[in-house]
């Protein structure tokens, strides 16, 4: 009898606590896909945009409203910001499915760090989410675009930084948690990718903007930006951010423009890159050995070129290489002597392979990153030239 009322017990609290106690009602939530935050003196501006779930279903016909909404407040917090939409919004924010931050470029002028404070501690904010910088432009004028293609805005954000890292190879794809990590150290150097409003801000946020075959204003990634000490010192050009993602093993997919011999160009293709970085100290003086692996196809002849002599790929492969290199060795040129920020974590290689010498030189690192000799060596190897070899529109000669 014992054993039958214990049993009869533990079955009716399981019953007890099956219930939805957290559930949320779609219809008491605004699922927010993109969040903005600025700096607006003393105070962050948050903007977030709302997904309309009518606009955007498959099942049911349009009203021609917006696919999203935006609201806005302002708070001496981020918290207490995020609060004070509640003011304006129908619903309570819900972060569960957001998409994509932006921070605002005042905000990553005076410094980061105070911000993500409350994105680390609460629970909604899903730790695997993207960071992207606003490049001369508020967070707000960025998530308020109205987008083609994409119904969602966030979506195209979230797609083309996607998208243009695996086959261009100049952004990078930042999640929360790896921001917060670079931030918990003083000396981490980091970057991230840009995104600049082309057009004008007030049609971007009109239907107009996705009405017309030639869209009036567009949202264009532009370069990486590169954070000291929470703060953005500079950004790198679209060919910097190139070699920054050939120096720290981020290229997944781009391609080369070569000049031929008798003129005209030749446009290679890179599959696959591989970038082992080896450091060593001698003397408390640290060395960078950078050594990148390429694979590569030729994609594209616009000049008279022999495509089946061996001498002729070699040379592909060696001015391939020359290129690649040259971007890295301009990009570690720009980190180390124009922001001496070590945004490729040399420091990080030290510390890992020569754990017992870097901590003699460890607290001078700073003052040694700038003269830090880094050696860079490319390999490329060209595998095929497509379905045809030579051009049929720039035949060899006999």
């Amino acid at each position: 009898m014992h054993k039958t009322a214990s049993i009869l017990l533990l079955i009716s609290i399981c019953l007890l606590l099956s219930g939805c106690w957290s559930k949320k009602e779609l219809n008491d939530i605004a699922i927010v896909v993109a969040l903005g935050i600025d700096q607006q003196g003393d105070e962050y501006e948050v903007t977030v945009q709302v997904v309309n779930p009518g606009e955007i279903s498959s099942k049911q016909p349009t009203s021609g409203r917006s696919p999203v909404t935006t609201y806005s407040a302002t708070g001496a917090t981020l918290f207490e910001a995020i609060r004070k939409v509640t003011l304006l919004a129908p619903r309570k924010s819900y972060f569960s499915h957001l998409q994509i931050i932006v921070l605002g470029s005042e905000l990553i002028e005076s410094g980061i760090k105070p911000a993500l404070d409350f994105l680390s501690r609460d629970h909604e904010f899903r730790n695997d989410l993207n960071v992207i910088a606003a490049y001369e432009t508020t967070a707000k004028d960025i998530v308020s675009v109205l987008t083609p293609v994409e119904k969602i805005p966030a979506n195209k954000i979230r797609f083309s930084l996607k998208i243009s890292e695996k086959a261009w190879g100049s952004t990078v794809t930042v999640a929360l948690y790896e921001l917060i990590d670079a931030l918990h150290d003083e000396e981490n150097s980091f970057v991230l990718s840009t995104l600049e409003l082309l057009g004008s801000k007030e049609i971007g946020m009109s239907k107009e903007n996705v009405d017309q075959i030639v869209v009036p204003t567009i949202l264009k990634y532009n370069g990486l930006a590169v954070f000291k000490q929470g703060k953005i010192v500079g950004l790198l050009t679209d060919e910097e951010s190139k070699g920054y993602n050939f120096l720290t093993d981020n290229i997944k997919g781009t391609i080369e423009q070569i000049t031929c011999p008798d003129g005209g160009n030749l446009a290679t293709e890179i599959t696959h890159s591989k970038t082992t970085v080896k450091g060593k100290i001698d003397n408390n003086t640290p060395k960078i050995h950078v050594i990148v692996n390429v694979q590569q196809n030729v994609g594209e002849v616009k000049c008279v070129i022999d495509l089946t002599k061996e001498q002729t790929i070699k040379e592909i492969n060696d001015k391939t290489s020359d290129i690649i290199k040259q971007k890295i060795e301009k990009t570690l040129h720009v980190l180390q002597q124009k922001y001496e920020a070590d945004a490729a974590q040399f420091n990080k290689v030290l510390h890992k392979q020569e754990p017992k010498k870097w901590r003699d030189i460890k607290n001078e690192w700073t003052t040694l990153f700038p003269d830090v000799e880094v050696t860079v060596d490319v390999n490329v190897h060209t595998r095929n030239s497509g379905t045809i070899q030579n051009s049929t529109f720039f035949p060899t000669k006999e």
